[in-house]
């Protein structure tokens, strides 16, 4: 599990549930529809959703390569 910032106070998110609020993100920005301010709001979760992504693939990259650099 990635490490979670220090000024977090949100649950952080599974991998995938992660994953899933991303990809409504990347929907909703595409159309176009919302309103500057909004899309604003949307883009920043987005970057960190997107962050909160990576550090899962990281940490789990790490746990595959670790026993396999072992052999």
């Amino acid at each position: 599990m990635p490490a979670k910032p220090k000024n977090q106070t949100e649950p952080e998110l599974g991998y995938e549930a992660a994953r899933e609020r991303l990809i409504e993100i990347v929907n909703l920005l595409e159309t176009g529809k919302a309103p500057l301010s909004q899309a604003m709001e949307l883009w920043e979760e987005g970057e960190k959703l997107a962050s909160t992504c990576l550090g899962w693939l990281e940490s789990a990259k790490a746990r595959i390569e670790t026993p396999t650099a072992e052999i």
